[in-house]
Formats: structure tokens, sequence, C-alpha cells
């Protein structure tokens, strides 16, 4: 049974939520917060009172944009804690899955909140409080969050053919389609580098194992991955050719 503190500074928003987190019967006790301050003087009091005690709370229920505070700034500073509650985001702006999720948060609905999303994300939250500790996603490894549908879903790395920028953002290639997330090439770049991702150009990054032809003409040089053919700048054409030439074992 779960005790769950649900933070939004808009009060119908807060109240909409506590009433489907109390219709699920795997909640023992749902509270609202109107303002960070309030919630982290709730949580710092939970936590001084230890596990056991009828004020404990497992889960924070946290919307992102409200005054003074973020969603995004109490999670940070739960994290300094050493038995922080669990973190679900509820936002309307799915724009922040990937800082979400490196702040190991459980889950990120989206509003308008629907019963059925909310339950599965409790079910997430009782999964990890009823075995302990449990590893999160490391989704800057592993997995990136992409909004499907107004579902956030993770994608994996490895089904990943290329990104291309496209300003403050970029668009992640795979075999079935594309996704638009809210994040620059050159953070993943830095992120992706040990999966085998090569910078080719200042808008593209590549999975090296997708590479399907070098190609050379009239001193340009161009990759083709799949039926994309895109262009390598000079700046990178070297670094390319030695790493291509390196996987191929000469």
């Amino acid at each position: 049974m779960l005790r769950v503190l649900a933070v939004d500074d808009e009060e119908p928003a807060l109240e909409e939520l506590l009433y489907l987190l109390r219709s699920d019967p795997r909640i023992r006790s749902a509270e609202g917060a109107t303002s960070a301050t309030e919630a982290l003087r709730r949580i710092g009091d939970a936590l001084g009172a230890g596990p056991e005690d009828d004020n404990a709370i497992d889960v924070a229920f946290l919307d992102i944009h409200m005054a003074g505070l973020t969603g995004l700034d109490i999670a940070r500073l739960l994290a300094g804690f050493a038995r922080p509650p669990l973190i679900v985001f509820v936002t309307a702006h799915e724009g922040f899955a990937v800082q979400a999720f490196d702040l190991k948060a459980v889950d990120y609905v989206l509003k308008p909140v629907r019963r059925e999303r909310l339950a599965e994300a409790v079910r997430r939250v009782a999964e990890q409080v009823g075995s302990g500790p449990a590893p999160v996603l490391d989704t800057a490894a592993d997995q990136i969050p992409v909004e499907l549908g107004g579902i956030i879903r993770f994608l994996a790395v490895a089904d990943i053919a290329y990104a291309e920028a496209q300003g403050d953002y970029a668009r992640l290639h795979t075999a079935e389609g594309s996704h638009l997330v809210r994040i620059p090439l050159t953070t993943l770049e830095e992120r992706w580098r040990s999966r085998g991702f090569v910078r080719i150009h200042r808008s593209h990054l590549v999975a090296l194992s997708r590479i399907d032809e070098l190609r050379l003409d009239a001193g340009s040089m161009s990759v083709r991955i799949g039926a994309a053919e895109l262009p390598v700048s000079r700046r990178h054409a070297r670094t390319l050719r030695d790493l291509l030439l390196r996987q191929a074992g000469r």
C-alpha cells in the first residue's frame, strides 16, 4: 500500500489527480501540496520520521511547471537525501522527459491524466517499493524516452541509425520512422560516443555499424544508411574513414 504526495500549484488539477490516486486500491494515502516549499517541508518531515511512520511518503507525483521551484528542481533537491521518495512526473509538457529520466524518475505521465495511464505509473511504483531498491533504466546509455501519441515510450538506442540536428532538438531516425526529441545533437554525441555513434557533420550523428556505403565523389564524401545519403564534412572525413577501416579489421 503506497503513501503518496501529489504536488501541483493548480488546485483543480491537483484535486483531479488526488481523486484518481485515492480511487486506486494500491494507494494507502494520498495528500496534496500546492507549492514546492510545502512539498519539501512535508517530505523533509516524512524522512525525519522514518519509513514506518504513518506520515512517510513512498512516492511524489510532481508537476513540472510551478511558480518558484519546478518539479525538476524538487527532484534534484531530493536526490541529495539518503532515502528519498520515488518520483513520478505529471505534466502537460512532453519536452522535459529526458531531464526527468536523467533524474531517475519512475514514470512520466502527460496531462490530461487518463485513469489507465496513471494506473500504469502506480504499478511501476508499487513494483519498485515492493522489491526494494531496483535498478532504474539508464536512459542515457540504453534507451531514450520519446513521445508517441501523447504517451512517453522508450526507444532503444540500438535501433537508431542516425540523428539529425534541428535547432535545439534532434530527430532520431530508425527503420520504422523518426522521432523528435528536445535534446541537442552535441549532448547525444557525448552520451552515445561509447555506443558506436560518430559525428560526420554539424547536422548528423550516425551509428557506425549502420553505415552501408562510404562514397567519394569529386573530393566530397558521403555515407549511405539505408535509403538516406548523408554528407560528411571535411572536418570529420579522416576520423570517419579511420574508424571504418578499423571496424573492417584492416
